[in-house]
This record gives C-alpha cells, structure tokens and sequence, in this order.
C-alpha cells in the first residue's frame, strides 16, 4: 500500500490535475491487473477486463463523493467488471474456445510463480489456485491482496457486497477449497507419480476443474502413498504474507494501441490512444484529460512499477519485501528430471529403409546431452557432435559413450553421498556435479543445511567442483542457491561453477533472451563459471505441453549461439537426448541416426 497514491492525489485527479491522475493511474494499475487476473486465471480476457475496468473509473472519477474511499471504489468497481465477464463467458458456454485463449504467455499463474520468484509451499498455493471454482477465485483474489497486505477486510466487504459476517463465511469455505486444491497439487507433482492415481486420472484432460478435484482429492485421502500430501501444510495467510502486486502485461498496452508495437510507444501514440478511449469511454472534456494520463501512465510508466521478491524459500517473509530493479526471466517450470535408476523403453523401428548418409558432425567442447538409456545412445552421442554428457548417476555402466566424449558424473542426491559413490564418481572423471533440483520435492528434495553438510564429502574428492543444479531461482536474493553459495563461502568450502536449469512455456522467440537473460543474470551474481545442464521449453501447466518443431528449431539455434558465444558458460545439455517413449516430444534422436527437428537443429549447433 506504501507506493500507491494518496488521498490527496485522488482529490487532485479529480480536479483534472494530469501530473496527479498520471500518478493514480500508475500508483492503482497494478491493483486492477492483479485482481482480474487471479479471478478470471490468466485467460486473455484479463486485458480487456482491466482496460474496461479503468475506462469506467476514468469516465466516473468526477462524481466520487468521498475520495479517501477511492480504492474501495476502485475494488468494487474491478469487480463488477469481473462478474459482467463471467456472465459472459457463462452465456456462451457452448462456443467453442479459441485455443489462443489459454496459451501459454495467458497464464496468471506461470506470470506470478516466475515474477515473484514462488518457491516451495508458496508455489505450489499459487498453482493450486488453478482449481478454485469461478466464485472462490473471485474471492482469493481479494483474500490474498488481504493477506498480503495490500487490502483491508473493509474493502473486501464493499467491493465484494457481502457484510463481514458473510465475507467471513465465504472466505473460510474458499480457504478449504485452496487447501484441497493444494494436497492435489502436490499429489500430481510426486515423482514419481502414484501408479493407482496415474490409472485414475487417465481419462482426464489435464485442464484443472471441479470435478478432477474432488476426484483426486478423494484418491489421496484413501491412498497411502498419496496422504502425506495433505501433511505439513502451512497456513496460506503465512504463506502470503510480503508478496506484492504484479505488473500489467505489454499486451494491454498493445491491445489499447490497436497494433501499435510496444516498443515504438511515444507520447503522440499514447495522445492518439487517448482520443481513442476517449471516445470509447464517452468522456468530456475533463474525462479525456483523464483519459489521456492513462495512456501515458500505461506506455511510459507501467515498466516501472516495482516488483518484490520473496526472503525465503519454504517459510514465509519477515522482512518487509524489496524491490527486485529488473525482472526475472519468465515462465519457470518444473522440469522432469530423472533419478538415475530412471530408463526409458527401447524404440521400435517402423522402417528398414536405408537412412541418408549424414557427415559427421564437428564436437562442440561445450554442448553437451542429459541421457538416459535407449537404443543407439552411443552412437547418437557421436552423430550430435556432443563434446560431453551425463546421465544424472556417478557412472556410466548402461550408457558408455563414444571416444572422445566425456562423461561427467553426478551425486542425485542426499542418499548417493557414500564412501562407494563418491569413489565410482571419482575413477569416472574430473569434474563432478552436485545435487540434482535440491529445492524440488520430487527430485533430491534437500534443505540448504543438509546439502552443505554433505559437501565436504563431494569436496574430498580433489575433483572440480559445480554447484547442485536448482530448478529456478537462481538469480534470486535469498533463493536456495543463494543461501547454499552464501553459506559456502562463510564455510570456506569450494565451488568452482554454477549449475542451471531452465524451462519456458513461452514458446515464442522471445523465449530465446528469456534463457539467456537469467544465464546473464546468475553469472552477474556469482561470477562463477556457469553449467546449464538442463533446458528446453515445456509447459506443464496449460496447453500445448509442447512447441511445435518450428518453436523448437528456433529456440535451439538462438540459445546455443548465445551460449558459444558466452565465454563464461562453460557447458550447457538440451534434455534429453532420447525421443522415445515420453520424451518423443523434446527428445533430440529416435534412434542412433535419427534426429528429430531439434535434433537436426542441435547437432548443426556449436
């Protein structure tokens, strides 16, 4: 609440002050953006929403009566605005939606879980707002700003038009519907999955709804491998608790615009976008002074709103929030990466035609492959051109390589730091690497305190040393990374280049600075060497899962261009090679001279 305007800019704007109403417009934005977003769940109504909900406030500003009660105006106006659209969408339930509708650069939640940089518990509350009914989801959007800070109860009450008793009952009833929501989410996230729920939510689309809900919901209460997701819950007002307001999307600047490109904004565009909505917003002229501040506020000011960054992982902030000054790369998400027992089926071939003779391909030192075990791993290690690879364990008995590339060995996790381990990792090579995903609870799932009690033992090898490879985050202030390399170092013990991972469901060609900007962004951090040992772009959230070959061949050739030419990136893996089975849709070859797309794209880079 400390950035936005007072009730003093409120009665300024609606004198028709411009300096002020650009400063209301700016200061309760964000606001706007937040609410409609959570409530309507990132689909592309959002833009609209917003952009209308502002018109009216523009077009009703001169006969606010009270303006110290401008926000909760504000907040029951965004409101109805937000109902109005529901019964829209509900009175044409039967038309079928466009799938551009929920791609996704759409989803609220991928935006909030990457721009607030949501870890553990909190993260995983945010996805499960994907299953709250329409009315609940309504109501959390308020709730959370409640919980965060950035709203009073009052201001529920009036924008909600329940009394408090009401609003009482009503949020508890939304508080247990997140609750489930949550253990669903977690049940899902297991790794790996429940054998009995993988059977039971064979038929379901993997769009989150009522009925999946309760259907899994029942399935983890009655299942013993599934109950423990209801356990160690912490209270969602804890969770909560510091994070702040998102900022508004390019595209409501872009659709405001009508085509305009955002990045050619200039203060005559945003006067010809306000005579645009002045007209739209039937305003006079007081209204269209107002009208115009707007579209200065949203094309030169929207960049500026700040952004605030969480102080820990898994427990809630105590501290007050700060300002993170550039944003974080987008659409982080949790990749699906194998423990070293994890195997693949073989491939069948469907031909015996005689495949094109290809040329052999130049060893890029730095490219490198995750691999699991298929049919012609060896050789297509050879035909990538792969100067190195891994396959997540300490050897590589059931995947030798070709000569001239290198394996580099892995600890998985806490249970793989053992006399046995440790010696097998070092007859494998020079170099080993740490733990796989440590912040992630399906993969080695390991606290700060416990990784660094165990790198001594990794330490005593006399290897090089690359640090556990996180999930995301890693440019975070007080992220697990961050607090495993600030602890190292008041420790004294050694680690000699970063590890990454990294997944984009924007699969557009932005997705490509995307990844660089956050392998930027990790080195500035650390000055380390970095190692990106995984990376792709999947989406498991929303729909499609994954980019079209296009999508992929484009992202290849940007991000491994990138990566040559960084010289303090040491070594980076596409995941993974196979293309088989599960992994068809990522995966680099079928078999042992049979590249898919991004398989063609990868082995020509480097």
């Amino acid at each position: 609440m400390a950035n936005q305007p007072d009730t003093a800019t409120v009665v300024a704007a609606r004198a028709g002050d411009p300096v002020a109403i650009d400063r209301l417009v700016a200061g309760y934005l964000p606001l706007v953006y937040t609410i409609v977003g959570r409530a309507l769940e990132g689909h592309a109504d959002v833009d609209d929403v917003v952009q209308e909900t502002m018109i009216r406030v523009l077009r009703n500003l001169g006969e606010l009566r009270e303006p110290e009660a401008f926000r909760s105006w504000l907040v029951a106006i965004t409101v109805r605005q937000v109902r109005d659209r529901f019964r829209l969408r509900n009175a044409a339930a039967d038309t079928p939606l466009d799938p551009d509708l929920r791609d996704p650069g759409a989803d609220f939640t991928d935006l909030a879980i990457t721009r607030l940089e949501l870890s553990g518990q909190r993260r995983e509350t945010a996805e499960a707002t994907r299953w709250l009914d329409e009315e609940n989801r309504e109501l959390l959007s308020l709730w959370w700003l409640e919980a965060s800070g950035e709203l009073t109860r009052d201001e529920i009450v009036d924008g909600t038009g329940l009394n408090r008793q009401h609003a009482a009952v009503r949020i508890q009833r939304m508080k247990g519907q997140l609750e489930t929501a949550r253990a669903v989410v977690r049940a899902l996230h297991r790794h790996p999955i429940c054998p009995e729920l993988a059977v039971v939510i064979e038929p379901w689309d993997h769009r989150p709804n009522a009925l999946w809900r309760k259907r899994i919901a029942r399935h983890t209460r009655e299942c013993r491998l599934c109950a423990p997701a209801w356990q160690d819950l912490v209270a969602a007002e804890r969770l909560l608790a510091g994070l702040a307001l998102l900022v508004p999307s390019s595209t409501i600047t872009a659709g405001l615009t009508s085509g305009t490109a955002a990045s050619s904004y200039s203060y005559a565009t945003g006067k010809a976008m306000a005579g645009k909505l002045a007209v739209k917003a039937g305003a006079g002229v007081a209204q269209k002074v107002l009208v115009t501040a707007l579209a200065v506020s949203v094309v030169g000011g929207g960049g500026a709103a700040a952004v605030y960054a969480l102080s820990a992982d898994n427990e809630p902030a105590t501290a007050a929030p700060q300002v993170i000054a550039a944003p974080s790369p987008s659409a982080l998400v949790l990749p699906p990466s194998p423990a070293p027992t994890s195997k693949s089926p073989a491939p069948r071939r469907t031909s015996s035609s005689a495949k094109p003779v290809v040329p052999v391909t130049e060893i890029s030192a730095k490219k490198g492959v995750g691999v699991w075990k298929f049919t012609g791993s060896k050789a297509a290690l050879k035909d990538v051109g792969a100067g190195w690879y891994y396959d997540w364990a300490s050897q590589n008995n059931d995947i030798p390589g070709p000569t001239g590339v290198e394996f580099v060995p892995m600890i998985w996790g806490k249970q793989n730091v053992t006399s046995a381990t440790l010696k097998e990792a070092k007859s494998e090579g020079k170099v080993l690497l740490g733990f796989n995903e440590p912040d992630m609870g399906g993969q080695a799932n390991m606290s700060v305190e416990d990784a660094l009690a165990a790198w001594p033992q990794l330490e005593a090898t006399g290897m090089r040393l690359v640090s556990p490879a996180v999930a995301y985050g890693g440019d975070t202030a007080g992220g697990w990374l961050d607090r495993f390399m600030t602890g190292a170092k008041s420790k004294g013990y050694r680690v000699d280049a970063i590890a990454l991972h990294w997944y984009g469901s924007d699969f557009s060609a932005a997705s490509v600075n995307q990844f660089l900007g956050y392998v930027d962004a990790v080195h500035k951090r650390y000055g380390k060497p970095i190692w990106i040992t995984e990376f792709g772009l999947m989406n498991f959230s929303g729909t499609p899962k994954y980019p079209t070959d296009a999508q992929k061949v484009t992202f290849i050739k940007g991000t491994t261009a990138g990566l040559e030419k960084r010289s303090f990136v040491e070594r980076y893996a596409w995941f993974g090679l196979p293309a088989v089975g599960d992994s068809v849709d990522f995966g680099l070859y079928k078999d042992g001279d049979s590249p898919t797309e991004a398989g063609k794209a990868y082995r020509a880079a480097g």
